[in-house]
């Protein structure tokens, strides 16, 4: 998190702009990061309202450009406008969908989770990070090599967040229900399987200083104790992976991080291992055509501009 030098901030003309705004402050504040402000819409009437939310970010002492812009659909948007200003983060305040509506058509929050190349903060709640408490989900129980750098990269975010805000970092993972029938004789106990959970997160509370009384092992399913342990917790902000499942793959068997975002009650930072971040950005490069777009500011994006 405190590498990030560039962030995309979606501003939905919709919804009340101070809640992100105030997470886009304390981000920048805390890594000196560059603010891009993205309003995704053709309506021109919107350009001089944005100008003014710019120039007030400005006079406070931030590194801020401003876009009004359009691309298909505003996850495709989105995506245009991270590749193109180089964000290292999106933030997006989140907008519950209407489950008839959901059922049937993909949100566009999914959509931004599943192809958007950079992490994503979905904005949920007004609760402050300061001193709060930061959940790391993750699924130990995928030990190849993509899912072990991608645990790290959930754990070492949530660390991250938490030493800015001065939080406290928590770390959970699910485990499924023991089978009789299972061959490896570990997973046929409750008790053997906790054990194995446990020992698969050695070495990442090890390397981030997470005691076991901040360790959450729990028996389910992950989209249903994901929610649980956060609220339980009352987590400010909830760190987790996805693993960006398109096509019939993504509709039959979901994705826990789409899955769990409407009923976390608190923000949501989602992150992708690192091959299929490679794989999106060459996805999204094509997409780099002409487009409507209103730059209110354009600075381009270079370290020096940022707030020293």
């Amino acid at each position: 998190m405190h590498t990030i030098r560039n962030t995309l901030v979606v501003m939905d003309p919709q919804q009340s702009e101070e809640q992100i705004l105030n997470r886009a402050r304390m981000i920048a504040s805390s890594t000196r990061s560059h603010l891009h402000l993205l309003v995704c819409d053709k309506r021109p009437d919107l350009s001089p309202h944005l100008e003014e939310v710019r120039g007030a970010l400005e006079k406070e002492g931030f590194s801020v450009s401003a876009q009004r812009a359009w691309h298909h659909s505003l996850h495709q948007t989105v995506i245009a406008a991270q590749q193109a200003e180089g964000c290292g983060l999106v933030i997006k305040q989140h907008r519950p969908d209407n489950p008839l509506t959901k059922s049937i058509l993909t949100p566009e929050d999914w959509k931004l989770l599943r192809y958007c190349p950079s992490p994503v903060l979905i904005v949920k709640t007004t609760a402050p990070w300061a001193s709060g408490t930061i959940l790391a989900a993750v699924d130990v129980g995928n030990s190849d090599i993509e899912h072990r750098v991608l645990h790290a990269g959930i754990v070492s975010h949530g660390h991250d967040v938490a030493k800015l805000s001065g939080g406290t970092l928590h770390m959970m993972s699910a485990h499924p229900y023991p089978m009789l029938s299972a061959p490896d004789p570990v997973f046929q106990r409750k008790e053997s399987i906790e054990d194995f959970y446990r020992e698969q997160c050695r070495t990442l509370q090890k390397e981030f200083g997470i005691d076991d009384e901040r360790l959450h092992i729990e028996e389910g399913a992950a989209d249903i104790l994901i929610p649980q342990v956060a609220r339980k917790l009352k987590a400010a902000l909830t760190v987790i992976g996805n693993v960006a499942r398109t096509g019939l793959a993504g509709a039959m068997i979901g994705n826990t991080a789409e899955m769990v975002l409407d009923s976390l009650e608190s923000d949501v930072l989602v992150l992708k291992p690192d091959d299929i971040i490679t794989h999106l950005e060459e996805l999204a490069a094509p997409a780099q055509g002409p487009q409507e777009q209103a730059t209110l500011s354009s600075w381009p994006y270079n370290h020096h501009n940022h707030r020293q």
